[in-house]
């Protein structure tokens, strides 16, 4: 949803108008074993390279959900690391350098209002921010691991 009204991705495009473009890839829903699969059809080496500027993935929000209570979305914590680590690989594979890859860590989780959400479709809290800490920490060590940026949500949101 970053492209709505008031979106991080609508701002983004609004602040760096006529200097470049702001493509969102993003699909809402996804985590890190679907998007590393897809992301050979979004990004080819014909997408020119050398005119990205930068490439975001910002993922863990999803694959952070409980495995008891969110199956479909859960990706284990050491899966989810090696899932970037694939994602980054491929970028740079298709000629996109670490300087121009930047990780987004998830954001903190507001577990009273996403149990609300949750009981409003029936469903129980289905996420824990300490949980979602964990997947940023291991997003944060990836970078550093990949010698790519990193933007730590979770902790300057905290």
């Amino acid at each position: 949803f970053s492209f709505q009204e008031n979106g991080w991705g609508a701002s983004l495009a609004e602040r760096l108008v006529r200097k470049c473009d702001v493509v969102n890839r993003g699909l809402s829903g996804y985590n890190t074993r679907w998007a590393k699969l897809i992301l050979p059809r979004l990004i080819t080496k014909s997408t020119s390279a050398e005119s990205t500027v930068a490439v975001t993935i910002f993922f863990g929000a999803n694959d952070s959900a409980l495995k008891d209570l969110n199956p479909k979305q859960h990706v284990p914590l050491e899966e989810y690391a090696a899932n970037l680590k694939s994602m980054i690989q491929y970028l740079k594979s298709v000629d996109i350098t670490e300087d121009r890859i930047i990780l987004i860590t998830p954001p903190p989780l507001q577990e009273s209002a996403w149990e609300k959400e949750c009981l409003a479709k029936g469903d129980k809290l289905n996420r824990r921010n300490a949980t979602t800490g964990e997947y940023a920490h291991a997003c944060v060590q990836v970078a550093r691991d990949c010698g790519t940026d990193v933007l730590d949500l979770w902790t300057l949101m905290q």
